[in-house]
């Protein structure tokens, strides 16, 4: 089965800075808000802003790896978009997102499908995946439908993951994947661990 990764954090913690060494052909990347990436050269990707929509992508198969940058959007921009109201509106947007995280297990057993989202401070005080509105917290703890959960963090001078909870967020990762409780902001680094730590053929 496909492997789904959850990469959160604030808005400038280095999330979308950390694809800058992937090569063009090795990642298939959903950039849903359409904007630059904070690095020199270009990655090709595609504007898809519909849960659905990016579940057909991605069931294509034609990569080993996925990124969905700025996946929460994808709830943001169906609810202003969606002819739907009440109920009919969020149980679509809801599920439709509930689904596309959950199709990943469905992907060939070496597809990796990261999704990069943004953070916000959860009713437990504890730093979570943003959602939108109630309907996915109140029936799904996001963060438990992704075996590993990493969170990007940033000073003046560096940017890093963090690996390891605190108990301040729901951060996790299987003991021994990482090299330590904080490592470099590189996303193919973080897949070569994942590929190595589960037996998968790298990229």
């Amino acid at each position: 089965m496909g492997v789904p990764v959850l990469i959160m954090g604030p808005s400038g913690s280095g999330k979308s800075s950390s694809l800058r060494n992937f090569d063009a052909d090795e990642i298939g990347l959903i950039n849903v808000s359409g904007k630059r990436l904070p690095f020199r050269g270009a990655l090709p990707y595609a504007q898809v802003t519909n849960s659905q929509e990016v579940r057909a992508a991605i069931s294509k198969g034609t990569r080993r790896a996925y990124v969905i940058d700025d996946a929460q959007y994808l709830m943001s921009f169906e609810e202003m978009d969606s002819k739907k109201s009440g109920f009919d509106k969020w149980n679509a947007i809801g599920y439709g997102f509930i689904g596309l995280v959950r199709s990943v297990s469905m992907l060939p057993d070496d597809t990796v499908v990261y999704f990069l989202m943004h953070t916000e401070v959860g009713e437990d005080g504890r730093t979570k995946a943003k959602t939108l509105g109630k309907i996915i917290d109140n029936h799904y703890t996001l963060e438990g439908l992704f075996p590993i959960v990493l969170m990007a963090g940033m000073s003046k001078s560096r940017h890093w993951f963090e690996t390891v909870n605190d108990g301040s967020s729901t951060v996790k990762a299987p003991p021994d994947m990482f090299d330590g409780e904080q490592i470099d902001n590189d996303l193919k680094a973080v897949d070569a661990a994942i590929r190595e730590y589960w037996g998968m053929r790298p990229l």
